[in-house]
């Protein structure tokens, strides 16, 4: 069950980051709120899967889900450019998680 609460977790990091985009700088109400309560979900399930997962696998694979999903988003969502460069970076990190899940006990 922790990996499952991690990899919500890792979600929950994708939903705030944009959310934090939406809300302008914390001006637009409606996405601050947004940001918040995923940012409180996000960590509570984070500190779930640390009761059993190593912090640095943990923590790892929760930052790395919010990246290449905030990434993946800025390039659906907002329109951002998808050149050959970040996409293998993102693509590098994807196999860095995959590594980090494959190493880990449990």
């Amino acid at each position: 069950m922790h990996w499952v609460y991690l990899v919500i977790a890792g979600l929950f990091e994708i939903v705030w980051a944009f959310s934090m985009k939406q809300s302008e700088g914390f001006t637009r109400p409606g996405p601050t709120i947004v940001t918040i309560v995923a940012m409180i979900v996000s960590f509570a399930l984070l500190s779930l899967s640390m009761r059993s997962l190593p912090l640095g696998t943990a923590y790892t694979i929760w930052t790395g889900i919010g990246a290449v999903g905030a990434f993946l988003v800025g390039i659906m969502v907002l329109g951002e450019t998808a050149n050959a460069m970040r996409i293998i970076a993102a693509l590098l990190i994807v196999a860095g998680l995959v590594m980090m899940k494959i190493s880990a006990p449990g």
